[in-house]
């Protein structure tokens, strides 16, 4: 039985409150202020409306499936990693002495260890599921399509089309939560390799993950030119504003 020194729980309860106190953060936020998450749903809920106007979903259809595969090959590495943190968790006692030979470690049990290494498989398993999830909320979408009302049937009439249009960007929303939940778990796990450092180290990784992501949801680059399409800026959003 060994027990945890108590900064290293420090260090990793302040991980579980940058990862967790962020998710929550971001959600909240994005009702009030332009970011990644807000100008995308409503480009999301403005394409499906366009397709409700199209003949052929042909090319739609094609986008969506190139975002899935993509998802699909995140989800496929996912499991390589687990895999491989399993092997390391099989022949704990080499890890150790690795890390005991490296001159920037700090001294820890096999005990402890093995918990951090039981700990990155759990994000691991985190990020497949949120993929998985993912992947089939995107071939829900790919069905949505394939049944989508054409501009060439002009007896669905025009409140069908917008409950269509709505509900659909609705579910391919949801695919792209569940898709950067994932993405986030991988920076999070990043972050959480710093823990075989120092909990010194994890405690700043975790800051400097936070500090990485809010910038690009709310003041990057790409944030700017998403939203100038439709002539917002970052910031609070005015009264209007999708």
């Amino acid at each position: 039985m060994f027990t945890i020194p108590l900064l290293d729980l420090i260090a990793f309860l302040w991980f579980l409150v940058c990862w967790i106190g962020y998710s929550l953060f971001a959600r909240r936020r994005a009702k009030t202020q332009h970011s990644l998450s807000s100008i995308l749903c409503t480009l999301r809920v403005e394409w499906m409306d366009a397709v409700v106007h199209k003949e052929h979903h042909i090319a739609d259809a094609a986008l969506v499936g190139n975002v899935e595969r993509t998802v699909t090959f995140f989800a496929s590495s996912t499991i390589f990693v687990l895999a491989g943190v399993l092997t390391v968790i099989a022949s704990n006692d080499a890890f150790v002495r690795v890390l005991e030979q490296l001159p920037f470690t700090y001294e820890q049990s096999h005990g402890l260890v093995l918990l951090k290494l039981a700990g990155i498989a759990s994000i691991m398993v985190f990020a497949f599921f949120k993929f998985t999830w993912a992947v089939r909320q995107f071939g829900f979408v790919s069905i949505l399509l394939g049944m989508a009302p054409s501009i060439s049937r002009p007896t669905i009439e025009k409140a069908q089309r917008d409950a269509f249009s709505l509900n659909a960007a609705k579910v391919l929303d949801q695919a792209g939560h569940e898709y950067n939940y994932g993405l986030r778990a991988y920076y999070f796990a990043l972050a959480y390799l710093c823990w075989f450092v120092s909990p010194w180290v994890l405690i700043a990784s975790s800051i400097i993950v936070v500090a990485v992501l809010y910038r690009r949801e709310y003041n990057s680059r790409v944030l700017r030119a998403l939203l100038a399409t439709h002539g917002y800026e970052p910031g609070p959003k005015q009264k209007g504003d999708l």
